[in-house]
């Protein structure tokens, strides 16, 4: 891939071969790579290193460069990074010589974090992956990221993603855009990473960073992340900012942390809520105040809580998925856990309401950023021209008819779109998974995430085989995915699901859950799925 197309070329920091050197528990990555010092390390274990002394930001955040430099950039060539932040090492020293003066900022101190590819953070470009933005450097950095610096994170790059959060065409190949090429699942290679927040995923999983932001509007996050053997963590729509993202639909966007542990997204997830007066739903009725999610991180989490088990949960019926679930819920009844049947009455009623509503408010929202940030095209319909004028690259695989269906929507006061808009967040919410818990007196309800990973194919698409975390998206309430297994070395993750601003409780459920499980596995690389020949 090209450096127009990596957007990574300018003013990188160059690799070098000193951080590759072995050490007590490096772990060994795809063959011909060098064993990885920092491979699988958490948040707390990198931060008790630098406390210690035995290890600095500088030397943490070079290490990843190198990583990055040898399995995404070569080797397997994971594709998951974008674009590097020049000023990476440069942020490092300044969180050294913060910490030399005894100034640490918290636990995300010195820590390297990618973002997806569509918010905003100088210096770098924000393109959702789209070649129609590659050349767009905003002029100040999205709240979340702001909140980032100021608790002491580097910021490491951005991560490629499904071409504009993949709400392009309904026949897309999730992990693809024409900016960044096709991210590779680092489980099996020839697998899809699903998306939007694909690279967000397959960097942390390979030890790429230690943690990452995804941002969802329908299962962005949460697919990803299980397919990747990953905690992702999709909060109460409010309760971070969207400021400086690149947005899908109002009604259902936010940002999320994406990390190897429960304990990592916590960190992380407290780091970035926080009100923002450029982003009402921040400031909306029922927001808690500021909390460290930390306090939740509780090995006894589940023990008589009330956990709702949905049969009916939107996953295609696979043996290796179903049996997982099945030691999943034995998992949280040997934890302490009351575990009921559930159902919600009202699912899938609100699919074509939420197709109107995310085809309403894209054109709305993303011409709004388009404009408040001077961005080189300023409406939908110039990227849509954009687009048919640069085919060969933005549409070798699949169309756009998504873009084109939003560019021809009336706006927000059409009738249709209101009624619409109220009609699913009723359905989903009040009398869906509200009622859901409601009557069963339920802290959460759980389901399968999704199934294992397909392949990849871009003549075709996605073979998606369904999910269980549709009603939390545009309900607008918290989920959770935690791995519980997998099949054929492709991951399996369980969600949490919870009424609105219950994040704390299900790092709860989800921390003992993962406790108890120990369920993920570090990836291997393969080249493919091995399936024995029959005797």
């Amino acid at each position: 891939m090209g450096c127009a197309l990596l957007g990574a070329c300018e003013r990188q920091p160059s690799p070098t071969s000193a951080s590759s050197a072995e050490a007590p528990g490096a772990e060994r990555g795809p063959a011909g790579t060098a064993p990885f010092a920092f491979a699988e390390l958490e948040v707390a274990e990198l931060q008790a290193r630098m406390a210690r002394g035995e290890l600095d930001s500088r030397t943490l955040t070079r290490a990843y460069l190198d990583r990055i430099a040898a399995i995404d950039h070569a080797g397997p060539t994971l594709r998951a990074v974008i674009e590097l932040n020049p000023d990476a090492l440069d942020e490092a020293d300044v969180r050294d010589a913060e910490r030399a003066a005894g100034r640490p900022r918290g636990p995300l101190h010195g820590i390297p974090v990618l973002l997806k590819d569509n918010i905003d953070a100088t210096p770098m470009a924000n393109s959702a992956g789209s070649l129609a933005l590659a050349g767009h450097r905003p002029a100040r950095d999205a709240f979340l990221v702001r909140r980032l610096r100021d608790a002491g994170a580097v910021l490491l790059g951005k991560t490629n993603l499904s071409e504009w959060a993949n709400f392009r065409s309904s026949r897309s190949t999730s992990g693809w855009s024409a900016r960044g090429g096709q991210t590779r699942n680092p489980y099996v290679l020839d697998r899809s990473p699903c998306g939007s927040s694909s690279g967000s995923a397959v960097a942390v999983a390979a030890s790429l960073a230690a943690v990452a932001i995804g941002t969802e509007t329908d299962g962005s996050i949460l697919c990803p992340a299980a397919v990747n053997g990953l905690v992702g963590i999709k909060p109460t729509v409010g309760l971070v900012s969207r400021d400086g993202i690149i947005p899908i639909a109002a009604s259902q966007d936010t940002a999320g942390p994406m990390a190897r542990s429960v304990a990592d997204a916590a960190v992380l997830l407290a780091a970035m809520a926080g009100p923002d007066p450029a982003d009402p739903a921040t400031g909306g009725t029922g927001r808690p105040p500021p909390v460290d999610y930390v306090v939740h991180l509780r090995a006894d989490g589940l023990h008589g809580a009330r956990i709702g088990i949905l049969r009916e949960h939107g996953v295609d019926a696979q043996p290796d998925v179903d049996a997982a679930f099945e030691r999943a819920i034995g998992t949280l009844q040997a934890a302490g856990a009351t575990v009921v049947e559930a159902r919600i009455a009202t699912a899938g009623e609100w699919s074509d309401d939420e197709f109107t509503v995310l085809l309403h408010e894209f054109r709305d929202g993303l011409e709004r950023y388009l404009d408040s940030r001077q961005a080189p095209v300023r409406d939908l319909p110039a990227i849509v021209a954009f687009n048919h004028d640069h085919a060969a690259q933005e549409l070798p695989w699949f169309g756009q008819e998504l873009l084109e269906r939003a560019a021809a929507t009336p706006g927000l006061d059409d009738p249709a779109y209101r009624r619409a808009r109220d009609r699913a967040r009723r359905l989903a919410r009040e009398q869906g998974l509200e009622a859901a818990l409601r009557d069963g007196r339920l802290d959460a309800l759980v389901a399968p995430t999704v199934g294992p990973a397909w392949p990849i194919d871009p003549v075709n698409g996605d073979n998606f085989t369904g999910a269980g975390y549709g009603v939390a998206a545009v309900a607008g309430t918290p989920s959770i995915t935690v791995p519980m297994g997998d099949s054929h070395g492709l991951p399996l993750g369980i969600v949490f699901l919870g009424p609105a601003w219950s994040e704390g409780r299900l790092i709860e459920l989800a921390y003992a859950f993962e406790r108890l499980s120990a369920a993920r596995a570090a990836p291997r690389f393969l080249a493919t799925v091995s399936i024995p020949a029959p005797e």
